[in-house]
């Protein structure tokens, strides 16, 4: 594979768009790169003109990896098209929702849980948006004073919704939340379960157990989307197993891989400066006792879809690289 790997895309949409950019930005070994959706059609993608073809089996024929993009969370042709791309020797990275909680299926935050993909087959999880950033911040937190309990609530961006959240939030499209966008503060996020939290909330706390392997793992979520174009910010509170400091939270985070961390308490970062940026972003940070609390920003079209799922990629390729 020394002249490059031949990718397809699955979906023209937002992420598409994205993973277009990073595999390219990331400069990821590429002899072919396919964009697919349910018709052919002429699209631009992060600046380049593709034909697009008809996401269908034969389509799949020597693909390596086959990323389906769809939009953040929605259930995407993944189902219908996954078996048929690996029968044909693809490794299908999978940013929709429907095989994230699978027992079979790696569901994978390269920076926290990478092992997990020693024992895929063929098909990998890309995590929710949202509890991607987390994930990333919590790993330091977990390995260095244990966890307890986590509650979390997010401020999230239209785009996550896909193209129609944008036109909500710039064109006043109406259908695209429960209650309109702009100036103000939904927290519903998906639909609402018997217990009370969203599919958005359900999610958060169900991957988390399932990255972190933390399945009893008390996660709190309230999930809020806000007009906001691009970065998702969340407040995260976290009770630990044993007593920190300050300094000692600042160095597990200042460490951790994949974060970028402000120091200074009046320092922070908002989504529309981390906008375009691959990291996950933290300031606010406040410990006292076994409580430490903090606020996290990521770009939830990059790190959290994009970004996050061509990292998985190099991991795979870096793996066939030692073997």
């Amino acid at each position: 594979m020394s002249e490059g790997y031949t990718v397809a895309i699955v979906g023209a949409g937002l992420v598409g768009d994205r993973l277009v950019a990073e595999l390219r930005r990331r400069d990821f070994p590429m002899k072919e790169l396919r964009v697919l959706a349910k018709s052919a059609r002429t699209a631009v993608l992060a600046g380049e003109t593709f034909e697009v073809g008809v996401a269908e089996p034969d389509a799949f024929e020597d693909v390596d990896f086959a990323f389906f993009a769809g939009t953040e969370g929605e259930k995407g042709a993944a189902v219908q098209l996954a078996d048929a791309a690996i029968s044909r020797g693809a490794i299908v990275i999978d940013n929709g929702s429907d095989f994230r909680l699978d027992p079979k299926v790696p569901l994978v935050v390269p920076e926290v849980n990478a092992a997990a993909l020693e024992d895929h087959e063929g098909l990998i999880a890309n995590a929710n948006c949202s509890t991607t950033q987390m994930v990333v911040t919590l790993a330091p937190l977990a390995r260095e004073f244990g966890l307890k309990k986590v509650v979390v609530s997010t401020y999230q961006a239209v785009s996550g919704a896909g193209r129609s959240g944008v036109e909500a939030l710039e064109n006043g499209r109406e259908d695209a939340f429960p209650r309109p966008i702009v100036g103000n503060a939904i927290p519903m996020i998906g639909g609402v379960g018997d217990d009370g939290y969203t599919t958005e909330e359900t999610k958060m706390r169900e991957e988390t157990r399932k990255i972190l392997s933390l399945p009893e793992l008390p996660v709190f979520a309230t999930a809020v989307r806000i007009p906001v174009h691009t970065g998702h910010a969340e407040s995260v509170y976290v009770e630990t197993g044993r007593e920190a400091t300050l300094p000692e939270v600042l160095e597990a985070l200042g460490a951790a891989p994949g974060v970028e961390l402000s120091e200074d308490v009046s320092e922070f970062p908002t989504p529309i400066e981390v906008a375009g940026e691959e990291g996950t972003y933290v300031g606010r940070v406040r410990v006292e006792g076994t409580a430490i609390q903090y606020w996290c920003v990521a770009d939830n079209l990059l790190k959290g879809a994009a970004t996050n799922a061509v990292q998985i990629a190099e991991s795979l390729v870096g793996a066939r690289a030692r073997a």
